[in-house]
């Protein structure tokens, strides 16, 4: 039989481990360097550096402006096109040509000023 304490305690303890391995998954993540990035930017900018580009393949699609937002979002929406998980087929082709390094560059690029 469970008591209050036990179960305080096994909730604490997944707690403590959740912690633990978020802390150890960011110190894994790569640090971005947004000078490096200017070397690796030019499939960028041909779409996110147009005011008001819209694509035409396979629709018409607005292209948002990426300059000054999150870096933290750069990287999710980069990873979750690399994982198939958002579906627009050129952002798609890019993010897979694209290491966990290169996308914090281009994170820290484009999150540092408005491009």
């Amino acid at each position: 039989m469970r008591t209050a304490k036990s179960s305080t305690i096994r909730i604490l303890a997944t707690l403590v481990l959740g912690l633990a391995t978020g802390i150890a998954l960011a110190q894994d993540a790569p640090k971005g360097d947004a000078e490096r990035a200017k070397s690796k930017n030019s499939m960028c900018i041909g779409c996110h550096g147009i005011p008001g580009y819209r694509t035409a393949f396979p629709k018409v699609y607005h292209v948002p402006k990426i300059g000054g937002q999150s870096p933290g979002y750069i990287m999710k929406a980069l990873e979750e096109y690399k994982a198939g998980e958002r579906s627009h087929p050129s952002m798609l082709a890019v993010a897979r040509s694209l290491s966990a390094q290169d996308m914090a560059d281009l994170a820290a690029y484009y999150g540092g000023a408005a491009q």
